[in-house]
């Protein structure tokens, strides 16, 4: 039972694979821009086609019309992204392939937007020789209304220790894809501005900022200062159980068991500007494989609904859509508010896999002075050849793949063991993939 099921994975990842092959041909892609703020078609607008393989230059382009509607010849198999212009902010979505239409949808924009703040700033550490790994990651809840996107000259703001060195800075807009971002410096040391358009949140999909960064750590003990720039539902700090935290007088941390792996203090309801101060002390890392909530375990603490939208997750693969029943401390049915935070925390792996599609999380050549395009965080991708166009389709099928395993890991719709053994048999074939697109 195992075994077939481990090949049925396979089976079905080698399909998609021979399908996508057999589709990859020249073809019109056609679609309609519909913007969400007013509810109509958006007229008006430049849609480009973006030729991944040719350094993301424009492969065609068009403008839609009354109707909202555009039409796309495309010279090759590609891949290739569509990405609008509207007001100023771009969108972007992977070219459909066959006959699917390429719809997007669009918001009016704005350099300043009313109801936007923070679902959760989730601060992860780890330790090496004489260096704390920071990896820090903003939940950026819209929800304005009418929907509108934020699209300023500064973008979000962070701050970091003053000490920090920036090791690299990733975006990803609700329901799209993570591309490479360059913080710049915003004054003060340890301010940056990031320049990625804040579009309305779908669901319990936010726009995620992820910053990696390491400070010194040759005592073993680090104070550290954490000072949100919007009003923050949580404050979360997740470590390895061989470290040490220990939050300053007056900081209201309660620990939270997320995993027996690992270490999780939250606060809630922090404030703009003001500082919330804690110690890091000991070392070690966290075990990759265990960084999700047990199958049916609930945050004990967590209770007070980070998502405000309300919303269900389009798709298993960035939120739980079935809440796990009561856990410790919490009454059935409460939302737990680091439970879309875990599909982060689990997806490290899935964007190695997006790498493979080319939207690679490239580390920045250096961080000052530059700014956010898409085109500046893949043009250094190596030219796709029609081997490597089979390449991103096997990675693309392993990488929902691997997204529907690790949703049945969290809604414990599988053993440990069957899991095991399917990880292990597409971890195998991504190793092969990834080693032949090398």
């Amino acid at each position: 039972m195992k075994t077939s099921r481990i090949f049925s994975r396979i089976f079905a990842v080698t399909s998609t694979l021979l399908l996508a092959g057999a589709l990859a041909q020249a073809a019109t892609v056609t679609g309609t821009v519909t913007n969400k703020t007013t509810g109509k078609p958006s007229a008006g607008d430049t849609v480009v086609l973006v030729d991944v393989q040719a350094g993301m230059g424009e492969a065609a382009h068009a403008t839609t019309d009354a109707n909202g509607h555009y039409s796309l010849a495309e010279p090759g198999a590609g891949p290739y992204l569509i990405r609008v212009a509207h007001q100023g902010a771009t969108y972007f979505i992977g070219a459909p392939q066959g006959n699917a239409p390429g719809d997007i949808t669009v918001y009016d924009a704005a350099p300043k937007v009313e109801g936007i703040s923070l679902n959760a700033d989730v601060i992860e550490f780890e330790s090496g020789p004489g260096q704390l790994f920071v990896n820090e990651r903003y939940f950026v809840k819209n929800a304005s209304n009418p929907a509108r996107t934020q699209n300023g000259p500064h973008g979000f703001e962070v701050v970091i220790p003053a000490d920090a060195v920036l090791d690299g800075a990733a975006a990803t807009r609700p329901g799209g894809l993570p591309t490479n971002a360059t913080p710049e410096p915003a004054g003060q040391k340890g301010h940056y501005y990031i320049n990625v358009p804040i579009q309305p949140s779908q669901g319990e999909k936010d726009t995620l900022f992820d910053l990696r960064y390491h400070l010194p750590y040759t005592s073993g003990k680090y104070v550290f200062t954490a000072k949100e720039t919007l009003a923050a539902d949580n404050v979360a700090v997740l470590m390895p159980k061989s470290m040490t935290f220990t939050p300053s007088s007056g900081e209201n941390f309660k620990t939270v068991p997320e995993d027996p792996n690992i270490q999780t203090f939250v606060s809630k309801n922090a404030t703009p500007g003001k500082a919330i101060e804690f110690t890091i002390s000991g070392t070690g890392s966290i075990p990759r494989e265990q960084q999700g909530a047990p199958a049916g375990q609930q945050p004990a603490g967590m209770g007070g609904g980070a998502d405000a939208s309300g919303g269900a997750a389009p798709d298993a693969a960035a939120a739980n859509n079935g809440q796990p029943g009561g856990g410790i401390g919490n009454p059935i049915n409460t939302p737990d508010p680091l439970s879309k935070y875990k599909w982060w925390i689990l997806g490290g792996l899935a964007l190695v896999l997006t790498a493979g599609a080319g939207f690679l999380l490239r580390k920045p050549a250096g961080l000052p002075g530059a700014t956010y395009t898409p085109e500046a965080s893949t043009a250094s991708l190596p030219a796709f050849t029609s081997s490597g166009l089979k390449q991103t389709s096997l990675l693309n099928a392993l990488k929902e793949e691997m997204f529907a395993l690790e949703s049945e890991k969290i809604h414990g719709t599988i053993t440990p063991e069957d899991y095991a053994e399917a990880k292990a048999a597409l971890e195998i074939v991504l190793k092969r993939a990834l080693k032949r697109n090398a």
